[in-house]
């Protein structure tokens, strides 16, 4: 994987400082324990301190490093020709890992509404100086709009990409409604990939419902957990009917 140059934050913060600060509370016990001669509790609380250790290095891996592997390898099927959208593009971590395989013509368009609750710094500003520090600005657009009712013509894109962005919409339906957008600017043939860690079955039910047959749900894999499988991220794929 290639050295990024952009600055792309961290995915939902607070949890990750929960666990560094959890797993430095248990063990700060576990001393505690042993030190006043209670060695089960001492037993139990070093193996809760390291549990929990590992997954704040599970987390940050991911958010720092796992992701963009399973997202370059994803995109390596692109041609370099495709009009991409990414839905929840935040600085652009999908976005531009995307942009740099559009070598011959093609365009990125990432969509967000820049809030910050789940990714630090997000910003449209955040999202165009990481274009520019990764040499892809000109084959870059970013546009404000709510995944809900995007501002875009039908079967406008060749590819239509999320990631972690469709379960930050509060309802069931707002989320359906936003599978349904992606699946109207995708055009006939396009391909779809929406990754999560939530809700993954309701999307792909969405796109059933919608009468897309080539559809199925896949695990991303261990690079793509946030602190253990019990968190692990899963890849929705598929294709827009021809016909």
């Amino acid at each position: 994987m290639r050295k990024r140059h952009g600055r792309y934050g961290f995915d939902a913060p607070w949890p990750l400082v929960g666990l560094f600060l959890g797993a430095i509370l248990l063990l700060a016990l576990a001393v505690i324990s042993f030190v006043v001669d209670v060695a089960a509790a001492g037993v139990a609380f070093t193996f809760g301190g390291l549990y929990t250790l590992a997954s704040a290095f599970s987390y940050l891996y991911t958010t720092r490093r796992g992701k963009f592997a399973v997202w370059d390898e994803e995109l390596r099927r692109l041609r370099g020709d495709e009009r991409v959208l990414d839905l929840g593009c935040g600085r652009g971590a999908v976005l531009l890992t995307a942009a740099r395989r559009l070598t011959d013509g093609g365009r990125a368009t990432g969509v967000d509404l820049w809030l910050s609750k789940d990714q630090t710094g997000n910003t449209e500003a955040a999202a165009r100086a990481n274009a520019e520090a990764e040499g892809v600005a000109d084959r870059v657009d970013l546009v404000t709009g709510d995944l809900r009712d995007l501002p875009f013509r039908d079967d406008g894109f060749d590819v239509v990409l999320s990631g972690l962005a469709l379960h930050n919409i509060p309802s069931a339906e707002g989320r359906a409604q936003a599978v349904r957008e992606a699946y109207r600017v995708l055009r006939p043939g396009g391909l779809m990939l929406l990754a999560d860690f939530q809700h993954a079955p309701d999307y792909e039910q969405t796109l059933r419902d919608l009468g897309v047959i080539d559809v199925r749900r896949r695990d991303a894999g261990w690079r793509y957990w946030y602190g253990g499988p019990w968190f692990a991220t899963t890849i929705v794929e598929a294709r827009k009917p021809t016909g």
